[in-house]
């Protein structure tokens, strides 16, 4: 795939159809300025914040706006929180709607036809493939994105966060737990 994409960009560029330095910014900001690291903030002052955290929960859209992060498939949010006795997971069974402006770039597997099915059929699975699985007692719930509406999973606060700032507490969020593939890292991880 990154040949072929690769190969099309010279092609085009070759062509004077497109402005390499044009394709630089775009990327550039996917890698900068939207991403993870912008969803990462969000869950991180629901985590500090208790008031946010209800306001994410009553209005996602409004909220992760206020904080500056709008727009680019991020226009019509919804945040799910994972409690002990449930963890969310999102999936998009029809295509790959995914929240740009919070999460950055999709991910390959995440348009994966196998990803869009299993998800539904069997997360538990799909869980384990990503390297860890929950207690049976554990319920799994799975959210399908749609051009209407996209999620963000607001994984559970590791313990022994208390005290972090909302930077420390974002350096523990990753891409892959705010769709619901992966846990928050512990304050050992980063260390």
């Amino acid at each position: 795939m990154q040949a072929r994409v690769k190969a099309l960009e010279t092609l085009l560029t070759d062509k004077g159809l497109i402005d390499p330095a044009a394709i630089d910014a775009i990327v550039d900001t996917y890698e900068t300025k939207v991403g993870p690291r912008n969803g990462a903030k969000v869950v991180a002052k629901a985590w500090s914040d208790r008031a946010f955290a209800e306001w994410l929960k009553a209005d996602a859209t409004a909220a992760i706006a206020s904080l500056g992060f709008a727009g680019r498939q991020g226009e019509h949010m919804r945040a799910v929180f994972n409690t002990p006795e449930c963890h969310n997971m999102v999936v998009c069974t029809l295509c790959s709607c995914y929240p740009w402006a919070v999460l950055g770039l999709p991910p390959v597997w995440y348009k994966a036809p196998a990803y869009r099915s299993r998800a539904v059929i069997d997360p538990r699975g799909v869980l384990q493939e990503f390297g860890f699985s929950l207690p049976d007692g554990v319920k799994i719930r799975v959210w399908d994105s749609t051009a209407e509406l996209r999620y963000l999973v607001v994984p559970l606060r590791p313990v022994g966060t208390e005290g972090f700032s909302e930077e420390q507490l974002a350096d523990l969020v990753t891409r892959d737990a705010m769709i619901g593939t992966g846990l928050a890292l512990v304050p050992e991880d980063i260390r």
